[in-house]
């Protein structure tokens, strides 16, 4: 082997050395899962957070990162300026999901344009095709509101063993921030989510009332508002905390009781809600599947279309109806 190849080797090795160093550096720096959890734990304020006023927010430190509603900064910035882009990133951060409001739009409108098409395709008509496209577009949204009522339910469900949990540790003469990082690592999910986010705001140098302001916005259930007021006023008059938090665990167990009690008497209504919602289109589908041409001439006259126009919305109305009266709050 001549001297200039052993070189072009020595130097080619060193070359794919360096190369492989680099890439492991570069993961190690922005892919670990250390890195990721730095900046899940840093990037977890909702860009539609805890409202605070122009002194508070003057006052407040800026340690936080905000959520990012896209991968691309431009992108962000215009969604800043839509109307709701802010509530739909708070229901994002509810319902538990990692995604960013720029994928969800990015669903709803994939979701409306196929079923719009494939109505154009089979030639349904065209106020079916719209209204489908309209009703498969928000699908992803009443998806996430379920998850998020799922979750808040859950929480509220978590709630008194957690003040419970803190007012344990706190006679047993553990600080305050301490109590909330034993149930971020004691407690399940998601609860245990929420209270170490909060633990972690405040050891990166948040005030405890502004940790627990974003705690009450993320979780927006009034058994975790009543938590966070009790502890803030405690902060301000004084007294006994653990006491107060036993006090306030008991009686949302109450309330639980009372709230089941309610949910038994009102799942009559419920089933008899669902009943007539339903039985419309179960009708409809059986005559169909009998005698397709019998019920051909509503879809085809327009008197006939405007009938089951009309139908539709009377059923909306009675829906909504149906639902304020079963709709208990406790």
């Amino acid at each position: 082997m001549s001297p200039a190849s052993a070189l072009f080797l020595v130097f080619a090795f060193i070359a794919v050395v360096l190369l492989l160093e680099g890439i492991f550096v570069y993961w190690n720096s922005s892919k670990s899962p250390e890195v990721r959890r730095v900046e899940q734990r840093l990037g977890a304020t909702s860009a539609g957070g805890y409202a605070q006023s122009n002194s508070q927010v003057a006052q407040a430190p800026q340690l936080l990162k905000q959520r990012m509603m896209s991968q691309s900064p431009r992108l962000h910035q215009f969604l800043l300026k839509l109307p709701r882009a802010q509530q739909l990133d708070r229901l994002l951060q509810q319902s538990g999901t990692s995604s960013t409001v720029m994928q969800l739009l990015t669903l709803c409108l994939l979701c409306g344009v196929t079923l719009l098409l494939l109505g154009l395709l089979l030639r349904w008509p065209w106020w079916a095709t719209v209204f489908a496209a309209a009703a498969l577009t928000v699908f992803p949204v009443i998806w996430l509101m379920y998850k998020r009522n799922k979750r808040l339910h859950l929480i509220e469900a978590q709630l008194p063993e957690a003040m419970d949990l803190i007012s344990r540790a706190l006679r047993a003469g553990h600080a305050f921030p301490s109590a909330l990082a034993m149930v971020g690592a004691e407690s399940q999910e998601p609860i245990a989510g929420e209270f170490k986010l909060t633990s972690d705001e405040i050891g990166f140098g948040i005030s405890i009332d502004h940790a627990l302001g974003s705690l009450a916005t993320r979780v927006a259930s009034p058994d975790m508002r009543y938590f966070v007021m009790a502890v803030i006023i405690q902060r301000e008059t004084g007294g006994n905390l653990a006491e107060l938090l036993a006090k306030l665990s008991e009686l949302v167990r109450e309330r639980f009781v009372l709230f089941a009690k309610v949910r038994a008497l009102a799942a009559e209504g419920k089933l008899s809600a669902w009943i007539l919602t339903c039985l419309p289109f179960c009708v409809a589908g059986a005559i169909h599947f009998v005698n397709p041409k019998y019920l051909a001439v509503l879809f085809t006259d327009p008197t006939g279309i405007r009938l089951v126009m009309g139908a539709i919305g009377m059923l909306i109305v009675g829906i909504f109806v149906m639902w304020r009266i079963i709709d208990i709050r406790v």
